[in-house]
């Protein structure tokens, strides 16, 4: 069976001060994730204090986009339009919970590289998503 991923309406995401410049990124195409410059590591999901080292001077980073699809799972019976959900590594090392778009569905496989893109919201910022690279 082909499912081909089509287009949902979009909740806008609640914009605070912490993730404000992530948001902004996202308006103009690109994603960010947090680095802690003590200890070297990138994390996600974002926060102010590193869960590696518990430093607290971290700082958002510009990343690839770039990623392999750790997890994937098509959901077929929570509404109308079928999805997909799973976890993508980037190329940074970190694991990010996302939807795969713009693809056939049943297509995706673990392993398979995928690029970001951005979806647009209900009055607010775009969100990043995932499709096939």
């Amino acid at each position: 069976m082909t499912t081909m991923a089509k287009d949902r309406q979009l909740t806008a995401p609640p914009v605070y001060p912490d993730n404000e410049a992530f948001w902004q990124a996202a308006g103009e195409g690109k994603l960010l994730v947090k680095y802690c410059p003590d200890c070297k590591q990138y994390h996600w999901y974002p926060r102010p204090i590193c869960p590696h080292c518990g430093g607290d001077r971290t700082e958002w980073k510009t990343a690839s986009g770039k990623g392999t699809i750790y997890t994937v799972s098509v959901t077929r019976r929570a509404g109308p339009i079928v999805f997909a959900i799973g976890y993508v590594t980037l190329e940074e090392g970190v694991s990010m919970l996302t939807n795969f778009v713009d693809c056939d569905l049943d297509a995706l496989r673990i392993g398979q590289s995928v690029r970001v893109v951005f979806k647009p919201t209900e009055g607010g910022p775009p969100v990043p998503m995932f499709t096939p690279a």
